[in-house]
């Protein structure tokens, strides 16, 4: 089958698909420079597979990273998603990461995944380079990607089976995780018959089962009526509480960022760096509803549309997310 079975594969666990030499997720591959890929460093180190001591309490530390791209314009013609990219992610935190469109936030997601090769620098995640997908982390993407002919049960258990963790406790834990998003009494119905909420907290139950150590989630609620969005904040702040992971989390809303983040990072326009990080200090739990008229808020947002307006002024055109 193609389509949403290669989508979860890759996004999730170590199957991949490739082009050249180069793995390409669907997300980055459908856009504008749909034939675009990667351009490799002309020395890479191959002493980068050894264990680097990690920084106290940084679980993931994204180092002088370059990535370009070549695309379908023509040999030659080269677009840089990210430049001397570097950014420390704590051990437990939730880090929200904002930036103009094109600036490279999807694509750095994709280099953590291990589903795209930088051109330069590196990745490191608890001490070991990342060389391409593993369990120790999953993604989660805006469009879902669940298999219309599996029930919501058996599409949360796809990434056990692919692991062939298919025990006694597997199957608790499938059972668990879908309690766990709100999914009681939707074991046995298939997409189809879900709304677009319930679609995404499949989604992010799959996810889960496989207990990665890491959650990359590329504006998972994106495409969710604002209704639905304020409510799956909810839900992913109580979720990410209860199970202690880390997230890195990309989104273009200020306002999404500020309510889950502990951190927030502002990417600057193409080619992406890290510009600023504010740190939110607000306290939790948190809800847009009850926050978003707080002086607090206010005061944090104003500071931040201020940084990414400048940015968009500086590059108004757009590119890869």
């Amino acid at each position: 089958m193609p389509g949403p079975l290669s989508h979860i594969a890759h996004a999730m666990l170590p199957s991949k698909k490739m082009i050249g030499a180069y793995v390409m997720p669907d997300r980055i591959r459908s856009g504008k420079d749909q034939n675009a890929e990667p351009i490799r460093a002309k020395h890479p180190q191959e002493s980068s597979h050894k264990r680097v001591e990690r920084a106290s309490g940084n679980l993931v530390q994204a180092r002088n990273l370059v990535v370009e791209y070549e695309t379908a314009l023509g040999r030659g013609s080269r677009v840089v998603a990210l430049q001397d990219f570097s950014l420390d992610v704590r051990e437990g935190e939730f880090l929200t990461i904002v930036g103009p469109s094109g600036c490279g936030k999807s694509t750095l997601l994709s280099v953590m995944a291990g589903l795209v090769t930088p051109t330069a620098g590196e990745v490191v995640i608890d001490g070991e380079p990342v060389k391409g997908p593993s369990p120790k982390w999953a993604m989660v993407f805006q469009d879902y990607g669940l298999m219309p002919w599996r029930t919501v049960e058996s599409n949360v258990r796809f990434g056990l089976e692919m692991r062939r963790q298919l025990d006694d406790r597997a199957v608790e834990s499938v059972r668990r995780y879908i309690r766990m998003v709100g999914l009681s009494g939707f074991e046995h119905a298939y997409p189809r018959e879900l709304s677009g909420g319930m679609r995404q907290r499949v989604g992010l139950a799959r996810a889960l089962v496989i207990e990665p150590e890491i959650l990359l989630m590329d504006e998972p609620f994106a495409a969710v009526d604002l209704i639905t969005r304020e409510l799956m904040q909810d839900e992913i702040s109580r979720i990410i509480a209860a199970t202690r992971r880390t997230v890195v989390f990309v989104t273009h809303s200020v306002d999404e960022a500020i309510i889950l983040g502990d951190r927030l990072v502002v990417v600057s326009a193409r080619p992406g760096r890290v510009k600023c990080i504010f740190q939110i200090d607000l306290p939790r739990p948190r809800s847009e509803r009850t926050l978003r008229s707080t002086r607090e808020f206010v005061s944090l947002r104003e500071q931040i549309w201020g940084e990414l307006s400048a940015e968009a002024e500086l590059r108004p055109e757009e590119g890869r997310g």
